[in-house]
């Protein structure tokens, strides 16, 4: 049975103030936490599950994590859990220091205050898809931690590098790349052909991207639009805009 101290201190994660104080997440489900342990890159302190998770489970994790397996009730797991519907696991793991992302030869995503947890996590996913191994996020975007886009990435956060910075200064020191910024107007993205160098700047859900990261893109682009939709979500658009340029033409 879980104490008392110990199920506060996971609700606790729930929470950017507790997981920056503890330096530590949660992620939840069985695809998502091993997915992270099979990285080798992110620390995991302890593993929780049902019975059931642990028997048909624990002789793959054992290959990747030797540390605690803790068989817990499913309430317990419903107490503990960041879900509306518990998963039969949860793990605790140590937040990544910060990366170190070199920009040459790369296409790199830079998301500019990017909110919903679930878009920022569906965009890493995404960017997983396509082979792209770092994000820039600006500041103000959803933290990479919270137990939504953790979720929303279904473990591609151990493949994929995301980095926290002041965007328009991280877009100066490295302006010798192509930027490219997602709009509703600009160069039609078809035209682009494919890309195997540059930032692609994606915006704001509701209010697209910043005058001032504007300014540092060398060129904006844009999805046709055929019929009457206003907008696309965020994640969608990084996707087809993804898929047009990593992908050769036949």
């Amino acid at each position: 049975m879980l104490s008392k101290t110990y199920t506060k201190y996971i609700q606790g994660l729930h929470n950017k103030k507790h997981r920056d104080k503890h330096g530590s997440f949660i992620a939840e489900g069985s695809k998502v936490v091993m997915d992270l342990l099979k990285s080798q890159k992110i620390v995991c302190e302890t593993l929780l599950g049902n019975a059931a998770w642990l028997k048909d489970n624990e002789s793959q994790v054992r290959r990747y994590f030797p540390g605690e397996l803790h068989a817990i009730e499913d309430y317990e797991l419903e107490k503990i859990s960041a879900l509306s519907t518990p998963n039969q696991v949860l793990g605790v793991f140590k937040k990544l220091k910060p990366a170190l992302i070199q920009v040459k030869n790369k296409i790199i995503l830079a998301l500019d205050t990017i909110q919903d947890p679930g878009n920022l996590g569906t965009i890493i996913s995404i960017a997983d898809w396509f082979g792209l191994t770092a994000i820039v996020c600006s500041e103000t975007c959803a933290d990479l931690y919270n137990p939504k886009v953790m979720q929303s990435t279904m473990g591609s956060i151990g493949r994929v590098d995301v980095l926290y910075q002041n965007l328009p200064e991280w877009l100066e020191k490295n302006k010798e790349m192509p930027v490219y910024a997602a709009s509703l107007d600009g160069k039609n993205v078809n035209e682009l052909g494919m890309v195997t160098e540059a930032i692609i700047i994606i915006g704001n859900e509701s209010k697209g991207i910043s005058d001032e990261v504007m300014q540092m893109a060398h060129e904006r682009i844009t999805i046709p639009k055929i019929g009457d939709a206003e907008s696309l979500n965020a994640a969608v658009a990084a996707g087809i805009i993804l898929s047009h340029i990593t992908t050769p033409r036949l």
